[in-house]
């Protein structure tokens, strides 16, 4: 055991959680890596124990095992200082649209199993009068839209969750920072034709989150962009709004 400080990535086989744990290590703080199946997160621990110097676990973890979440936690050796909620699932919408079945695992990962873990991690973080939680939800949530009817709203609330969540914690010296990246180049996104201007790599979004969390930031757009892009679509009248294809 060190006397660095941890920090728990929970969604660590994703391209973006798997940069977010490397700058972490980096900075020399230990790392927790949860995925649901802890086997393909092994090369990566020996790599950050390696190249780090720092320690690293692993975990099975499913965000849709609700019930599970508790002792997951609690099993947690050493508690982290910091929890990182990454994973998420995206769908084809008109997919989504016509099969609910695909709708509710978009809604139940993206928003249900993450304020299930994150409930649960704050109550500790509240205890203790320390912490901090980052989640990353998405632009997409800034405004519902038809290209991204479930996925967007999925995210709006994880967002408003956030939100809250900071409202609630922050009398107890507990930190929550929303993260909204805009488009990544990731396997998620790898079918999908991308401007560049607007699309960030993983370690770059791992490294302005990373500033941002040392500063205490509240919200976090990756590229600064997308704040702009966002409060421009947010301000398009709704009578105009409803007849554009976005």
């Amino acid at each position: 055991m060190t006397n660095n400080k941890t920090v728990l990535i929970l969604g660590a086989t994703s391209d973006i959680g798997i940069a977010i744990a490397k700058k972490f290590a980096s900075a020399k703080y230990d790392v927790q890596l949860a995925a649901r199946d802890a086997t393909q997160i092994q090369a990566l621990k020996s790599d950050i124990e390696i190249r780090y110097e720092v320690a690293c676990s692993t975990f099975s973890f499913d965000a849709l095992q609700y019930a599970s979440h508790a002792a997951f936690f609690e099993g947690l050796t050493p508690k982290p200082d910091i929890t990182v909620c990454i994973f998420g699932v995206m769908y084809d919408e008109d997919d989504a649209l016509n099969d609910f079945a695909l709708a509710e695992r978009m809604i139940n990962t993206n928003y249900t199993g993450a304020v299930s873990i994150l409930n649960i991690a704050a109550k500790y973080y509240m205890a203790q009068k320390q912490g901090a939680i980052i989640g990353i939800s998405s632009v997409a949530g800034d405004r519902g839209r038809a290209s991204k009817l479930i996925y967007g709203s999925s995210k709006a609330a994880f967002t408003a969750y956030l939100d809250g969540l900071r409202n609630k914690c922050f009398k107890d010296g507990v930190h929550v920072m929303t993260v909204k990246p805009g488009f990544v180049n990731t396997k998620m996104t790898e079918h999908m034709p991308l401007p560049k201007a607007l699309t960030a790599e993983p370690a770059l979004l791992a490294d302005v989150l990373y500033k941002a969390f040392t500063k205490k930031k509240n919200t976090v757009y990756i590229k600064w962009m997308w704040r702009y892009i966002m409060l421009i679509i947010k301000n398009i009248p709704e009578f105009q709004f409803k007849k554009m294809k976005l």
